[in-house]
Order: structure tokens, then C-alpha cells, then sequence
């Protein structure tokens, strides 16, 4: 265990911005479609239950980015500054960030701007698109082709297209 670098002293290793906004913007994407697909499932289309959807997903999108913060705080084995829990957390934005499209989403089918009945389904296209364009953005950013690209990019969109085929597989 001598070779490890919080053994040898260095500071853990820290995860750039590209990966921390990858990361947390295709699990966001994928939680906002998950949320959606299950939060729809109990047949609440109204107004105030598209409200009700997008105050959930908020909250459980803050929970989630919370969590993951502190568990990588607590998996780097070292000494810590006073402040660098606030600072693991912090990185977390990306996360809260992706699903806020979702939420504006099912926020507007709450306050009227658009019929809350099936607004699930241009939610899941939505997250599909962000799952698309943050495999792209990255890999080209990475110094990949263009065909390489768009196959992250399609890989990316694969992961939200199963939750829509899960969805409905359960319904």
C-alpha cells in the first residue's frame, strides 16, 4: 500500500471539471428520466401533480449530488481541510444542473404554459438529447473523430432510451 499516494503523502487525486460535468450531467440526465418515468406511473397528470413532479425532482436531485459529495469525501482516506467538505460538494453542480431542464419542464406543465398530460414523454426526449450532446461535447473536447463522437454520444443516449423502454415495459 506504500505506492498509493495518500500513503506517499500527495493530495488525493481530484476528478477534472470535464469528468465532474460528464459524470454528473449523465447521471442527472438519466435520474430527471427516471424520476419522471416513475413519478408518472402513479397517473398524477394534473397541474399540481406536474408541481408536485418537479418539486421532487429537484429535491431528490439535490439529495442525490449531497450524497455522492460526501461519499467521495469520505472515500479519500486523508486529512482534510476545514473547508474541503463544502469544496466536494460544490463539485457536484453538474448534476443538479441536468436535471433543471426537467424540472422547468414539468414546472410549466404545473403553471399552466402547457398541457401537463404526457409531458413525460418530451421529458424523456429531452434527457435523451442531453445524454447525446454531453457524449459528443466530451469526446470531441477528448480529441476524438467525429464518428467516434457521435458513437459516445449515441452510447450516452442509449442509457436514457432505456429507461424509456423500461417505462414501458412496467406501465
Amino acid at each position: 500500500m506504500a505506492d498509493s499516494p495518500v500513503a506517499a503523502g500527495a493530495p488525493p487525486r481530484r476528478h477534472d471539471t470535464r469528468e465532474a460535468f460528464l459524470f454528473g450531467g449523465v447521471y442527472g440526465a438519466v435520474l430527471a428520466s427516471s424520476m419522471v418515468a416513475a413519478l408518472t406511473q402513479y397517473g398524477r397528470t394534473s397541474a399540481a401533480g406536474r408541481r408536485y413532479d418537479a418539486l421532487w425532482l429537484l429535491v431528490t436531485a439535490c439529495a442525490s449530488a449531497l450524497a455522492h459529495g460526501y461519499a467521495h469525501y469520505i472515500a479519500e482516506r486523508a486529512p482534510h481541510r476545514r473547508w474541503d467538505v463544502l469544496r466536494t460538494l460544490a463539485h457536484e453542480w453538474p448534476l443538479v444542473t441536468a436535471v433543471l431542464p426537467t424540472v422547468f419542464l414539468l414546472a410549466g406543465a404545473g403553471w399552466g404554459w402547457w398541457p401537463p398530460n404526457g409531458v413525460e414523454y418530451p421529458a424523456f426526449g429531452l434527457n435523451i438529447g442531453i445524454l447525446f450532446a454531453l457524449g459528443l461535447v466530451t469526446a470531441r473536447q477528448s480529441a476524438r473523430s467525429w464518428p467516434a463522437a457521435v458513437l459516445v454520444g449515441l452510447t450516452d443516449a442509449l442509457l436514457g432510451m432505456i429507461v424509456v423502454v423500461a417505462n414501458a415495459l412496467i406501465k
